[in-house]
């Protein structure tokens, strides 16, 4: 049995660029694990293993790989930064116990860094940070702090001060035990030496390490008591109440260094031993019923419980399927037969293993606390729950927001079809932010992503992992419909043709709902003259007909339907009769309420230099942006602002354009918004236009 105490479970996550890869890469190495380190820029780092990550010299997939610390087994996912691919760190944080999460030291906080840490706080993960690249020019490791107090309101505790900064940048100082790590000039992390604080540095480090233990006393009442009365706690104590806090998310213990310079990151390594959550910690993930409510028992981390997995990855490889699972209770061993609780079947497990990027090593059991993949799972996907078939249980889902930008594909070879379609139901299980359709009308493909850049991978994917090379079409918006006005109609249906009849009357209000609220179904009929087997057929009828709007035949959001009154026939009413009933009342009713154009908005984050803010704030006005703030920083100015995803097609290009290569953004889904009357026009033509030529 392991000794679950020793267990990590990490991710390493911040914005593009923080060096979060980098930063992997030197913890595989301290550890043991690789012998060289491969540079994310020259792309040869370990857990970039896709052909487009390391071209492209960014994290697409999360990557898992296991190590050893202190005789600690650390379990690390490496996720990525940008914006389109933030389902992989929302779903990695979802099973892990603690992070590390990584900032740039001159970029700071950017954009993304809010979203993560943002994902971090709903799943209540607790973790230190490591403020990277202090070595860089305009690198202030005092800045960042700040501004992750102001930022994410999120508690620094300082760990550690920085010896020198930019090109001077040597080491650091320990704030616990007063002592300076002093790293030299020639790249190896080992050849470090451990000094007293330099004498320029003893004032601040005083300052710095009382605010920490006044800090860290706060989490002990006697410890606390003890301090006030001039009474310093030892090491051991301090290190316990920095450990209880950063459990209980009140402070995070921050650290700084250079990790492609090698220095700075066993301290790190340290402090995730030492101050993160071994699995047994952390608060016990929830059972839920077939309707998704909690129904009070938990997962307790326990290898002597029954099993209770959570599947959290798929993946496909030359091997065959990968589901990257988290074990919360109970034990698997190779051979066991395990129950899928949402699909309802039972799958026999036939190999076992432990990760390390794209290689692995076979393993004959797992137990609670572990993250491990299973070889040739069939039915699992994302999010599903396994679990011992004698004890059925369900653990909480995973949610995945909507795609937002969608582009039709054809292989360019008549061949080509069905090698696509096997190729793309392998990426949509993969990935649950992807999804594909096929136009009924038309007969196309229809790939939905989060962004262009997420789209353009799987493209590229399709390409070089799949053989199958196809065409694009222009990125299509996924606009939505809604009604404006309230409206009371009525509709019968009456069909005679020998024999028995249909026959179904229904008088009813049609009305806009509330934002965000979907399509909601209320029947306030007395008296039975529906009668109330017949108010669900009238529910299916409608709803089946919300996805096609009358405008341009987008989906539609936000309608309340409700059943007032009506008729029957005791022959010739049937359920098919008011379902028929409903649709037509769809048809004749949503035109007459105003229906109207919706467009999603986005959450815009832009980084520009200071001197190209105004040209920036120009640019997003004449894309209908609408600002939110703007603020200024040490390196250059922050803007926030709402802007249609219709406007922001090619954006980045604009703005390396207008910002000499040196802008940056992220871009989030916001919300829906009324399109002006000209642009809906313009989209209801084209798309009318576009259907027409298909037909």
């Amino acid at each position: 049995m392991k000794d679950l105490t020793r267990y990590r479970n990490i991710g390493i996550f911040a914005h593009v660029d923080a060096g979060k890869t980098t930063t992997t890469e030197r913890i595989l190495k301290l550890t043991g694990k690789i012998h060289k380190i491969g540079e994310v820029h020259e792309g040869a780092a370990t857990t970039d293993f896709m052909e487009q990550e390391q071209e492209r010299g960014i994290t697409i997939q999360s990557a898992a790989t296991s190590c050893f610390w202190n005789e600690h087994q650390l379990n690390i996912i490496d996720t990525p930064g940008h914006v389109d691919f933030t389902i992989e760190v929302y779903r990695s944080l979802k099973v892990l116990d603690g992070g590390i999460g990584v900032f740039c030291g001159s970029g700071g906080v950017e954009p993304q860094s809010e979203t993560n840490w943002r994902y971090a706080n709903d799943s209540e993960v607790a973790r230190i940070i490591y403020i990277n690249k202090l070595d860089r020019t305009g690198a202030d490791f005092f800045r960042v702090v700040k501004q992750v107090d102001d930022i994410l309101a999120a508690k620094p505790l300082v760990m550690v001060l920085p010896i020198g900064v930019e090109e001077k940048f040597s080491g650091v100082v320990d704030l616990l035990t007063r002592k300076a790590w002093i790293w030299d000039d020639s790249g190896d992390p080992m050849n470090y030496t451990i000094q007293e604080v330099p004498a320029d540095m003893v004032d601040q480090v005083e300052i710095y390490r009382e605010q920490l233990i006044e800090l860290a006393v706060e989490q002990d009442d006697d410890v606390m008591e003890k301090y006030l009365e001039g009474e310093e706690p030892d090491i051991d104590t301090l290190k316990r109440c920095i450990r209880k806090g950063t459990r209980d998310l009140l402070f995070f213990p921050t650290y700084c260094g250079s990790s492609f310079k090698n220095k700075g990151v066993q301290l790190v390594l340290d402090a995730v031993v030492d101050y993160l959550p071994n699995p047994m910690e952390v608060k016990p993930q929830p059972e839920v019923d077939l309707e998704g409510n909690e129904t009070g028992t938990f997962a307790i981390v326990d290898p002597a419980k029954p099993l209770r997995a959570l599947a959290f990855k798929i993946m496909d490889d030359r091997f065959g399927a990968l589901t990257f699972t988290r074990l919360y209770s109970g034990t698997l061993t190779k051979g066991d037969t395990i129950l899928n609780t949402f699909t309802g079947k039972t799958e026999r497990v036939s190999r076992l293993v432990e990760m390390h990027a794209n290689s692995r090593e076979e393993i004959d059991s797992a137990q609670a606390g572990d993250i491990i993949a299973i070889v040739g799972m069939k039915n699992v996907q994302t999010g599903h729950t396994l679990c011992d078939p004698k004890h059925p249980a369900t653990l909480e889902p995973m949610v995945f927001p909507e795609p937002v930008i969608s582009i039709a594909v054809k292989p360019k070879t008549k061949g080509g079809e069905e090698k696509m379609g096997i190729a793309l139901s392998k990426m949509v299980q993969e990935d649950p932010s992807f999804h594909m359709m096929t136009d009924e009308e038309s007969g196309e493909t229809i790939l939905k992503g989060m962004g262009e850049l997420h789209l353009d991978i799987k493209v590229d994917i399709l390409k070089r992992t799949h053989g199958v090379e196809v065409e694009v079409g222009k990125p299509q918006v996924a606009y939505r419909e809604s009604i404006t006005k309230r409206l009371e109609d009525g509709y019968i249906h009456k069909k005679q043709s020998g024999g028995s009849g249909q026959y179904a009357k229904i008088s009813y209000i049609l009305e806009p709902g509330e934002p965000g609220s979907g399509f909601q179904f209320e029947s306030k009929v007395t008296g039975g003259s529906v009668p109330r087997e017949y108010w669900a057929s009238v529910e299916k009828g409608f709803a089946s007909m919300i996805d096609k709007g009358v405008l341009a035949g987008f989906p539609c959001l936000d309608l309340k339907f409700t059943l007032t009154e009506g008729g029957f026939h005791p022959v010739d009413s049937s359920a098919m009769a008011f379902e028929i009933a409903a649709k037509s009342a769809y048809r004749q009713s949503v035109p007459k309420a105003s229906p109207q154009l919706l467009e999603p908005i986005m959450n815009v984050d832009v980084f520009t230099p200071d001197h190209y803010m105004g040209d920036v704030i120009g640019d997003l006005n004449r894309r209908r942006g609408m600002m939110k703030s703007q603020e200024t920083g040490a390196t250059g100015a922050r803007i926030k602002a709402d802007v249609p995803l219709s406007e922001m097609f090619g954006y980045i290009g604009d703005l390396r354009t207008m910002t000499s290569g040196r802008g940056q953004f992220s871009m989030s889904f916001s919300h829906y918004s009324p399109c002006p009357n000209n642009i809906a026009e313009e989209v209801i033509k084209e798309t009318k236009e576009r259907q027409a030529a298909l037909s």
